[in-house]
């Protein structure tokens, strides 16, 4: 069984809260309330509700100033905030807007218009999610693709160089030069390999391109430096 959606109603008018909260519990949501502005954001930075419903016009921290608040905190930016205010004017909706909410609701507001409102706004957050989930997995394949891409030919020479040293040191005739050239390609190799996985692990905004067969790699600043066997 799904869990029910938590929404936190944040309203200075107990009645408001308690009207709210009876009726959206009656069709099955979860519900937390806060009775001014600082209360409610520490409501909202603890439970992380899928929607926090909130009062404009509140004495000390208005919901202006509250939703500006939220949307500014890694925590509680993805939150859809859907004001409940009787303050309607263009004004006063791009004020609400500019300051992060989803949506707004009018007082004394319709319980249709109300719930249509606050699944549209559910729909739409899920549907974020989802798609930063897809570019999470998209970006941690490219990352495979990349990293598989950019330590093949290190490891081959690694590779390489060792089969060519057992050679070496199994033949009764070898040259001290020779052995340290190789030595010398697998500690560049070594040094390659440790580059690309430092610049794949300090990557914050990775940039991805085409690579074969519908695979995605990520985009390195700089190219690795090749090295050669001979």
């Amino acid at each position: 069984m799904d869990k029910p959606r938590k929404i936190l109603v944040v309203d200075d008018q107990p009645e408001n809260v308690h009207l709210l909260s009876d009726r959206l519990r009656k069709v099955g949501y979860e519900i937390e309330s806060a009775y001014n502005g600082p209360t409610g954001i520490e409501k909202a930075m603890a439970t992380i509700p899928d929607l926090i419903l909130l009062d404009v016009m509140m004495p000390g921290m208005s919901g202006f100033e509250v939703c500006k608040n939220l949307s500014e905190k890694d925590e509680t930016r993805d939150i859809p905030v859907i004001l409940v205010t009787a303050l309607t004017s263009p004004e006063d909706l791009k004020q609400g807007l500019q300051a992060g909410a989803f949506d707004y609701v009018k007082k004394p507001f319709n319980k249709v218009e109300l719930l249509a409102r606050i699944n549209s706004a559910l729909r739409f957050s899920e549907t974020k999610k989802m798609l930063l989930e897809m570019e999470k997995a998209n970006t941690f394949a490219a990352t495979v693709v990349t990293a598989n891409h950019e330590i093949k030919q290190p490891l081959t020479l690694i590779n390489l160089s060792t089969a060519a040293l057992r050679r070496q040191i199994g033949s009764t005739n070898y040259e001290k030069e020779s052995l340290l050239k190789r030595v010398e390609i697998i500690e560049n190799a070594t040094r390659d390999i440790m580059d690309i996985l430092e610049k794949l692990s300090m990557i914050k905004n990775p940039t991805i391109t085409d690579y074969i067969n519908n695979l995605k790699m990520i985009v390195l600043d700089n190219d690795i430096s090749n090295s050669s066997i001979n």
